[in-house]
């Protein structure tokens, strides 16, 4: 019987996906910070103002567990909660200028954390991974 290819790249994909979030994880918690607090805050970093649903859908984590987060975030001062001026039933979530302090002094080391994992892959194999997972993604 021969190999399947599905099989194995399915064992592969989730061994390298493995293998990246305790990366990642461990270089979020040299930061003293948790991983679900690092991804709203760095969506909000980048994204600008963006609702519980809108943060929920970027970073993965239900609405549910999101209210927690946003929370224990917004009692430190990192973020804080705006009502829409056009639909007061929308709340923006919005990064504090504590929030993006802290967010200009780790992001730049996170992303050279982010790097080191792809050190040996050319842009040209970065591109084309991009593009096969997007598909896997897909379907």
């Amino acid at each position: 019987m021969g190999e399947n290819l599905s099989l194995k790249a399915f064992v592969v994909l989730m061994k390298a996906s493995k293998s990246v979030t305790e990366y990642v994880k461990k270089d979020i918690d040299r930061y003293n910070m948790k991983t679900t607090d690092f991804a709203v805050l760095e969506a909000l970093y980048h994204k600008g103002n963006l609702t519980v649903k809108q943060i929920s859908e970027a970073v993965l984590i239900n609405t549910g567990s999101m209210t927690y987060v946003i929370d224990k975030l917004e009692a430190k001062d990192l973020l804080e909660r705006q009502h829409c001026s056009e639909d007061r039933r929308v709340v923006y979530i919005h990064i504090t200028e504590k929030g993006k302090q802290l967010m200009d002094d780790i992001f730049p080391q996170h992303q050279e954390a982010i790097e080191e994992i792809f050190q040996n892959i050319t842009d040209k194999e970065k591109e084309k991974v991009i593009d096969i997972l997007k598909r896997i993604g897909q379907t």
